[in-house]
């Protein structure tokens, strides 16, 4: 049977023609040889932000949940670590009845690069339901960690700030977080985006063009390859005066082809498991605490007892 599946998959994806197009923002983008463009070395050393965050949740339940977000910006000049910013908080979010609905409400407990306000949003908001079922308590922490990604993009002093993901709004408020200055890009992991024959763009790129380079989609959009032994190309956005830099940053022998100051800020801003159990047992170890322990969910309940083993 798996040699079946294997000749069925191989027959469907592997093939493309010519006349391929990119879906993108649902329009067609066709497959041009010149859109492609090679990546000049840098001329001088520039000063590169990169960002990325963490988090990682300490306990939840039904109707409440409390997050530790981890948010922390690399700066880095000719790939060395000149400074690195750090913003860490709580987020303790609670579900309330308002208008026939529920909805979430949030607080946050240290540094506050964003506003609470921003949180309060509608378990059925479309941005975060899943399916026909509201969006999960614990969602707003995402949106949070996302928020202050964008917040510290906003305010860290480099001539370029790269942040992992895109630049494209996904939630409710987003849009008052998303950077208007030129000079921060994003360089995103994954594509979800398709050709009109359902096949993948940045696998189909790859094999188009060897070497290293970018490829324009749009204005401020395009797919990137940084290294030319690298494996992956990545969806770039923003301004593309910062692609030397970070081709010259992107030859850590671990990950060919993904800037290191990347892989730095993710390092830094992960947050452990042994983190996240010392500030769990922390939290229900208090004396202040012992009234929440029954909302506590079973499974929840058990990771403690497992830890504590």
């Amino acid at each position: 049977m798996l040699p079946e599946i294997s000749h069925y998959l191989k027959q469907k994806i592997s093939s493309f023609s010519p006349d391929e197009k990119i879906i993108f923002n649902g329009k067609e983008f066709p497959l041009l040889q010149g859109n492609f463009k090679s990546i000049p070395s840098p001329l001088q050393p520039a000063t590169i932000a990169f960002i990325d965050g963490g988090q990682a949740e300490i306990i939840s339940a039904g109707n409440f949940c409390c997050s530790f977000i981890r948010i922390v910006a690399v700066i880095m000049k000719d790939n060395k670590n000149v400074k690195q910013i750090q913003k860490e908080f709580f987020l303790v979010t609670t579900a309330t009845y308002q208008n026939s609905d529920i909805f979430y409400e949030s607080k946050i407990f240290g540094d506050k690069i964003i506003d609470e306000q921003d949180l309060f949003i509608s378990s059925n908001d479309p941005s975060i339901k899943m399916g026909k079922e509201r969006a999960p308590i614990s969602k707003i922490a995402t949106i949070a960690r996302r928020f202050a990604e964008l917040a510290l993009s906003s305010i860290t002093e480099a001539d370029y700030v790269l942040l992992d993901g895109t630049l494209e709004p996904s939630f409710k408020n987003e849009e008052k977080y998303l950077p208007l200055q030129q000079n921060i890009c994003s360089l995103a992991k994954s594509s979800s985006l398709f050709t009109t024959s359902g096949n993948s763009p940045v696998v189909l790129l790859n094999k188009i063009q060897p070497g290293v380079w970018s490829y324009h989609l749009n204005h401020t959009t395009f797919f990137v390859k940084l290294h030319q032994q690298a494996k992956h190309v990545f969806r770039f956005e923003g301004n593309e005066q910062i692609l030397p830099f970070l081709v010259h940053n992107s030859s850590d022998a671990p990950f060919l082809g993904y800037p290191y100051g990347l892989v730095l800020a993710d390092k830094l801003a992960r947050v452990s498991n042994a983190e996240k159990n010392s500030l769990k047992m922390r939290f229900l170890l208090h004396n202040d605490n012992k009234d929440l322990l029954p909302y506590l969910s079973t499974s929840n309940a058990h990771d403690i007892l497992d830890s504590l083993g």
